[in-house]
Order: structure tokens, then C-alpha cells, then sequence
């Protein structure tokens, strides 16, 4: 008897292998046909939906959303990906959506030797393989292709997902084992869910042509046909939703201003510029990153949580997104170094006891490692044991933000210290300290601790700074890792003759300058945590530097990505609120741009409702008495 998968890690196929065909040991059915699996895709799906002409008949920087009802090995994805390629200019800023589930997924092994067969499809499946997520429950966003194609990928049931995605397709793939092997996949449940999220014009089209499927097609409002099968296949069924050529949303070039250039601001900004969206980035420093995000070096980390809840669950998906997300510029700002999150004290030795009893995380991700393996990755000698993150490592933040805002569709306006935001109904009137004024058809505010102080809706949000002050090592002086180490600090490798460690927490604290006492306990706590560190020599805290910033965090210590509400709970129209990161805001960055992005163009979202309900702004306010 095997041991119980425990949460968030997903069972995975178990595959038989038959003349080079994958087979589900499961439920005894082949991936795709022995003939030619990648004819027969493009033959039902691509062309039973007609899918060529419309993709080439899309308006410039319109989306299309295909969903699939099984990703399996991913090859309908990859062919439909490379359609798209074919149809759409390069420098198009059109995207597609592919949206899928996948209750039991192929482990990245066996998905690259599956799709291997496919050399024509090379260069999509090598992208696909290395951005494949890590085998956890949940939604995965993948954004492949510099930002044309993103693949929602659910892993679990395919009626959690329906409930839990939000999205309209254009085209279904109604893919997946045969009804009588999985019964499941085609109760009348799924197919209600299915017209729920589609529109009119919607098509879809399915390898099955068993009656009872086709009856609750059309009990569900779409007019169905059995149509030729491809090779020994006599029959399958193709479908669609009234009016073809519905309009796949508005193109949403409407100009974007965001307030403050910091993490948050510059990854939403470099996002909506990637899809086509005019922005205008605003800040009253000089350049990006001078804030909070400013500090030489960054850790890419987050603390999940024993139970594997919501709030656990957001924290996980943020983390693997990030780490893919980054990855474009590895050796730029970014250093995949690995991460050791070490039990440092009796307390967290406890916790993370209960943590690897409870849950259970794929080894891409994260593994436990005693103290020999955790010195061997890190590179330096530690006293205790500890989780290793091998995806993550370090950043330079002021030089990410710096980066991500050098963009043609981004003006940058520096120097501009907002005074007042102001609505007239049809858009936004951003005005400085010194009169000056920038107008914007949306308004998007990442300011920070000072997001609630440029709060233009009635109410006061619940947000507040948080003092922290980071210390520079020299690295002549100190033996330091090769990979980032966190506990009660953390400590960086070093970069140009220094390691950054830190930072305080200093709630009640507004002094914005360096102190020795911040030093001190950066040093006292440092030490404790890593003796190795500090060779034979103790440390003059009085001779180092560092720096001072105040991050920004919610009432619940979770970040807001939302449109902006007020206290009754009323959306202020066209503004959005982007902060609330405290001290992970790197790694929350880049999933909370690439959701409120989704928001604000009105595409599908990468969140699931369970998420989404983390990061409203509506919770921002005191709860009426």
C-alpha cells in the first residue's frame, strides 16, 4: 500500500509506455492517437474550430481564449501555440489565453519524453518544459513567448476549476479520456460550467461523438453536429453558441497612470506595457527603486504556512511564479543562488517539524536538509536544520525596477511628488506639489506606505510603514555563503565586496536615518544565527553602512491587488490599489502585477476566486461596530 499524497503536492500520471505512446495506467487510454496525435489535434481542435482564420482575423491587441477541458502531455497547447505564431505578426501585441486542467499531471520527465515525438513543436515544448510548474494543487499562470501566449494550467478537478477560474473562452478543446473510462469529466455539472464560461459565438469541438454528451451539449445552448472523425475515428461532434465572431473584449489601450516606481509599480508597468497598454509611471524620486525597493540586494522567500490553506496556497504560487518570472534576467539583477530557510531557534524547529508532517511539496520547490547538506548547498557551515528553496536566490532590487521600467510603452515621470488624485468621470488628474498635472484614462496607486495617504475614496485604509534597516558586510571580513541563508536575518552572498543583511522590524520607529543600534541587532542576531560568519574576529558595528526604508503592509500582513473600494464597499471606477508587500514585496511583485494586470485589460484572471478573496481592498477598512 502506497503512502497518502499529502497537500498541496498532486498526484501524477501513471503512465505505460506502448510503442512509444504514452498510456494512463489509470484508466487505460492513450494520450493521443497512435496514427499521428499531432494530425489528429489539428484536424479537431484547430480546424473544427476554425481557428487559423480566426486567429489571423483577431484585431491588433485583442486576446483569444481557448480552455481545454485535460492538458495531458500538453500538445493540443503547444499546437495551438504555434498556430498562433503562424497567424499573428511578431510584433503583435495580441495574446492568447490557453486555459486547462489537469487532475493528475505528467511529472516534467515524462512530459519532455512525450512530447520529444514532436520535433516540429521543439522550440514551444522546450519553453513549456522549463517553465513547467511544480506539481502543487492549485493555478499556475505560465507566460510564455515574451508575453503572447499565457497558459492558465489548473492542477486538480476540473469542476474546482471551473468554479474557481474566471474567464471566457472563444474555443473549447473538449479533451480528456472517453467518457465511459472517465465518467467525471462529462457530468452535466461540467457541462454547465463549460457554458457558463462561454459567450456567443463560442465553439468547441471534442474526439467524442457519444450521444449522451452531445444531448447535454445542446441542453446546455450550443447547436452540435456530428461531423467525420480523423483516421479510424468515424465520428466526432463540433459545436458553437449562436453569433460567430463575438468580440473577444475591448483592445483596453487606454492610457495607465501608476503612482510610484517601486517593485510594485515597475513589475504592473512593464506587464501593461507588454500587452499593448500605454502607461505612465510616476514618482517624486529621481529614479526607480528609491524607496523600499532601493536596497543593493533582496531575497527571493517566503515563510509558508503548516496548514495548507488559502492564505499558504497564495504564498506558494507566488513564489514559483516569481521564479520563473525573474528568470529572463538571470545574471542582470537576478542570481538563482538557492535559498536554506534554517530552523533557528527550538520554536521554528518545532514548526517546521509540523510542516513536513502535514504537507507535502515537490522537490523543484522546496526539500528539508539536515545540517551536513544544508552547509554543502549554502556554502558555509550552519548549526541546524532547514528548508532548501534551490528555484530561489537573490535580486538587486534598484536594479530590477530600473530595468523592468525601460520600456517604449512606459513614460517615466520622476521627480513628480503627487499632491492630489482627482476624478471627473471619465478619468484621472494626477497633480504635483508644484502644479504640475498628468491625466490618465486609469489610475493605479503603488505608493507604498503612502498608498493610503493618496487614497482618493472615502475611508481610511488599513496600512502601515515598517522600519527596516539593512547592514552592508564587507566580504573581506566576514566568511559568507554562496546562497542566500534566512532565519531570523537573512544574509546574501556577496556582490561588489559586500553581503546585505538584515533587516529590522521597527513598527514603531519612523526614524528614516542609520543607527548603531540597528546595526547591533543586526550583528547580535546574525551572529546567533550563523557563527560561522564571523571568523575569529567579532564585529565593529560602529564601521559598517546600511541603509533605512520603510516597507508597507496590510492589517493581515497580505498584499492588495484590487480595483480601489471604499468603505462601503463601492468601487471607485477606473482606480486600482497595488501594495501591502512588507517584506516579501519581490516575490509578491510579480504574480500581483500579472493579476491586476489581467484585471485591468479585462482578461482571464490568473487568480482563483479562493485567491482572489486574499487580496481585495475592500478588507483595507475597519469592519462597521
Amino acid at each position: 500500500m502506497t503512502n497518502p499524497v499529502l497537500p498541496p503536492a498532486m498526484e501524477p500520471a501513471d503512465l505505460v509506455w506502448r510503442d512509444g505512446v504514452p498510456e494512463s495506467a489509470r484508466f487505460g487510454d492513450v494520450y493521443f492517437s497512435r496514427d499521428n496525435g499531432l494530425e489528429e489535434t489539428r484536424y479537431v481542435f484547430i480546424g473544427r474550430n476554425r481557428l487559423r482564420e480566426r486567429f489571423a482575423e483577431l484585431a491588433d491587441n485583442r486576446h483569444f481564449v481557448v480552455a481545454e477541458t485535460g492538458f495531458g502531455t500538453g500538445l493540443n497547447f503547444l499546437a495551438a501555440w504555434a498556430e498562433w505564431l503562424d497567424c499573428r505578426p511578431k510584433d503583435d501585441s495580441a495574446i492568447l489565453h490557453f486555459v486547462s486542467v489537469e487532475r493528475f499531471p505528467l511529472t516534467r520527465s515524462d512530459l519532455e519524453k512525450a512530447l520529444s515525438f514532436w520535433p516540429e513543436l521543439a522550440p514551444q515544448a522546450a519553453e513549456l518544459i522549463a517553465h513547467y510548474p511544480p506539481l502543487i494543487q492549485g493555478t499556475h499562470r505560465l507566460v510564455l513567448a515574451g508575453g503572447r501566449i499565457r497558459l492558465t494550467l489548473y492542477f486538480g478537478d476540473v469542476l474546482d476549476a471551473w468554479r474557481d477560474l474566471s474567464f471566457q473562452a472563444d474555443a473549447w478543446f473538449l479533451d480528456g479520456f472517453a467518457p465511459s473510462l472517465n465518467p467525471e469529466m462529462w457530468l452535466e455539472d461540467a457541462i454547465g460550467q463549460i457554458r457558463n464560461h462561454s459567450k456567443p459565438g463560442t465553439t468547441l469541438a471534442t474526439f467524442t461523438s457519444v450521444g449522451r454528451v452531445r444531448r447535454a451539449l445542446i441542453d446546455a445552448g450550443f447547436s452540435m453536429q456530428k461531423v467525420p472523425g480523423f483516421g479510424r475515428k468515424r465520428e466526432m461532434l463540433t459545436g458553437q453558441l449562436e453569433v460567430f465572431g463575438a468580440d473577444s473584449g475591448a483592445s483596453n489601450r487606454l492610457p495607465v497612470a501608476i503612482i510610484g516606481a517601486g517593485i510594485a509599480g515597475t513589475t504592473l508597468a512593464r506587464n501593461l506595457a507588454e500587452r499593448g497598454v500605454p502607461v505612465v509611471l510616476i514618482d517624486r524620486a529621481d529614479q526607480p527603486g528609491a524607496g523600499a525597493s532601493g536596497n543593493a540586494q533582496g531575497a527571493l522567500y517566503v515563510k509558508l504556512g503548516v496548514e495548507y490553506n488559502a492564505q499558504t496556497e497564495l504564498a506558494a504560487t507566488a513564489l514559483s511564479f516569481s521564479q520563473r518570472y525573474y528568470r529572463r534576467w538571470a545574471g542582470q539583477f537576478w542570481h538563482p543562488t538557492g535559498l536554506l530557510q534554517l530552523a533557528s531557534n527550538e520554536q521554528e524547529q518545532h514548526r517546521q517539524q509540523k510542516f513536513l508532517e502535514r504537507c507535502q511539496y515537490p522537490p523543484e520547490l522546496l526539500e528539508p536538509v539536515d545540517e551536513e547538506l544544508g552547509s554543502k548547498r549554502a556554502g558555509l557551515k550552519v548549526t541546524a536544520s532547514g528548508l532548501w528553496f534551490p528555484g530561489s536566490g537573490w535580486l538587486e532590487p534598484a536594479k530590477a525596477c530600473a530595468a523592468l521600467a525601460d520600456h517604449p510603452g512606459i513614460q517615466q515621470v520622476f521627480g513628480f511628488n503627487v499632491r492630489t488624485v482627482r476624478s471627473d468621470g471619465k478619468g484621472w488628474t494626477i497633480e504635483s506639489q508644484e502644479g504640475q498635472r498628468l491625466s490618465a484614462a486609469r489610475l493605479v496607486i503603488a505608493g507604498g506606505h503612502e498608498s493610503a495617504s493618496l487614497n482618493p475614496a472615502n475611508g481610511k485604509l488599513r496600512l502601515k510603514p515598517i522600519r527596516g534597516q539593512v547592514t552592508c558586510l564587507p566580504a573581506e571580513k566576514y566568511n559568507l555563503p554562496e546562497a542566500v541563508i534566512c532565519g531570523t536575518k537573512y544574509l546574501n552572498p556577496a556582490m561588489s565586496g559586500i553581503a546585505v543583511t538584515g533587516a529590522t522590524f521597527d513598527l514603531r520607529d519612523n526614524n528614516p536615518d542609520v543607527t548603531l543600534e540597528s546595526h547591533q541587532e543586526n550583528i547580535d542576531q546574525l551572529a546567533e544565527l550563523l557563527p560561522a560568519v564571523m571568523g575569529d574576529h567579532g564585529p565593529d558595528a560602529s564601521e559598517l553602512a546600511g541603509r533605512v526604508s520603510f516597507r508597507c503592509a496590510s492589517h493581515d500582513y497580505q498584499p492588495v491587488a484590487d480595483e480601489l473600494k471604499d468603505e462601503n464597499g463601492q468601487e471607485v471606477p477606473g482606480a486600482y490599489l497595488l501594495t501591502g508587500y512588507g517584506s516579501k514585496g519581490l516575490t509578491w511583485a510579480p504574480l500581483m502585477a500579472e493579476y491586476l494586470a489581467d484585471r485591468i485589460t479585462g482578461q482571464p484572471l490568473s487568480l482563483p476566486e479562493p485567491l482572489i478573496r486574499r487580496v481585495e481592498s475592500s478588507r483595507l477598512y475597519p469592519k462597521p461596530d
